[in-house]
């Protein structure tokens, strides 16, 4: 069976992207499992450009295919931001809970609070051919944290056509309309004409 490697050591991420590629011919593994842990550095200005930076670090150390991903929210009244620096918006010693509460500051007097995520997938496969997957997700950014689940902004982003936010939804209904479950749908369809090309 074929092998993907993923950029991510995140436990919790590997195994929702177990999940959703379980019906391929794929053996998924974390980059730990590559004996990797130290992470590339993400200093490029966009998701694309950082999800691809992650993937070629990743491709030195296997001839196998590899995966990875990058995720920004993008507040439309912040001109974007704050995108690409999701992860670091308050600051690089920064937690989730300190980017929460700056963006919450930052949009204090704004009445447009709409937001998406957005989350690119880049996939090396074993030519050294680069093929990268979309996901996104509208939205709007709360008055104030709810819910308990998920992590990063999910306690203050609601998508639209809800009317609670991501924390406030189990993980099986967040993943199901998230923006990195739909870029791995798209992504799997990369993998399966990846499959059937090797196939013939």
């Amino acid at each position: 069976m074929k092998k993907i490697y993923l950029s991510t050591g995140n436990k919790g991420k590997v195994s929702e992207i177990k999940e959703i590629l379980s019906d391929l011919t794929y053996d998924v593994y974390s980059k730990s499992e590559l004996g990797i842990n130290e992470d590339a550095v993400e200093d490029a200005e966009t998701l694309e450009e950082n999800s691809l930076i992650k993937a070629k670090f990743l491709k030195k150390y296997t001839d196998d295919i590899v995966m990875s991903d990058d995720t920004g929210l993008f507040v439309n009244s912040l001109d974007g931001r704050p995108g690409v620096y999701s992860a670091r918006f308050a600051g690089n010693e920064c937690d989730d809970s300190k980017n929460r509460k700056k963006l919450l500051s930052e949009l204090k007097d704004k009445e447009d609070r709409s937001a998406y995520f957005e989350t690119v997938i880049t996939i090396i496969d074993s030519n050294n051919e680069i093929h990268q997957a979309k996901g996104r997700v509208d939205g709007k950014i709360l008055l104030e944290e709810c819910g308990e689940h998920g992590f990063g902004y999910d306690s203050i982003f609601m998508p639209d056509g809800y009317d609670k936010s991501f924390a406030q939804m189990e993980d099986c209904e967040k993943n199901k309309i998230s923006h990195r479950k739909r870029a791995l749908e798209n992504a799997k369809i990369i993998l399966k004409g990846l499959n059937e090309s090797s196939n013939n």
